[in-house]
């Protein structure tokens, strides 16, 4: 199979596309995250070029990847606090004239019917090159850990030292990043926090909250916590920063 990369234009999508585009492989509340709606206009503005999609030989889309420019001084204890403070920070970097060195994976999203393929694969590494080709210095992303939904109770700074019998690691998206030779950083506890009335978070996850509790949801990495006096669910979802160079 022949791949092609190409660059797309994240201003010519709607709001109806961006949700199609997530819709596979992520929960519908990926989008409640209240601070990076009110920046997500400005990053679909100015960095277009940041955003890719690989296609076969017949020009099916068949993966896609989007990221951002930060700058970051390679100290572990500078680095965002997860994904949507790297989303402030390019936004804000950029209105303030600073020049970025570093770029953030922000995502990487294969078709259904080609997992399994090495796709993501490809597509880390394309998004690699425009850095390199933009020549920043480091590469990094916030990953999301796709299996760490089975675990909700467990905290995210344990979860990312689990190991299978072979040593590699237990969940599949680190051990994707690690074949391409990226290595843990730290822990984003706190990468993102989404948001909604009792009523969205019903919606969103197919189920029924009748009190004030924590509770496990579909495809959440984390607990959600239902406060039904003030009707209010927040999520705080964590990811784990990993570095490619």
């Amino acid at each position: 199979m022949t791949l092609i990369v190409e660059q797309t234009d994240a201003r010519e999508w709607s709001d109806e596309q961006l949700q199609e585009l997530f819709s596979e492989g992520f929960p519908e509340f990926i989008t409640a995250d209240r601070l990076v709606k009110q920046y997500i206009g400005r990053i679909r503005e100015w960095f277009t070029d940041l955003n890719l999609m690989l296609v076969d030989e017949h020009g099916v889309p068949v993966a896609s990847g989007w990221g951002i420019p930060i700058r970051w001084d390679g100290r572990i204890e500078t680095l965002p606090t997860g994904y949507t403070d790297a989303i402030i920070r390019a936004v804000e970097g950029r209105e303030q004239g600073i020049e970025p060195d570093t770029l953030v994976i922000c995502g990487a999203i294969v078709t259904p019917a080609r997992k399994g393929q090495g796709l993501a694969g490809e597509t880390l590494n394309a998004l690699r090159g425009l850095a390199v080709d933009a020549g920043w210095q480091r590469v990094i992303a916030p990953v999301r850990p796709t299996l760490k939904a089975q675990y909700p109770l467990a905290s995210i700074e344990a979860y990312m030292g689990w190991t299978r019998q072979d040593g590699s690691a237990l969940d599949p998206w680190i051990r994707t990043h690690r074949r391409l030779g990226a290595r843990i950083l730290a822990a984003a506890p706190a990468s993102q926090t989404m948001t909604g009335t009792v009523s969205e978070w019903e919606q969103w996850t197919g189920m029924v909250f009748p009190e004030s509790s924590d509770y496990v949801i579909p495809q959440g990495l984390n607990l959600l916590h239902i406060d039904r006096s003030t009707d209010q669910g927040i999520y705080v979802e964590p990811n784990i920063w990993m570095q490619h160079i």
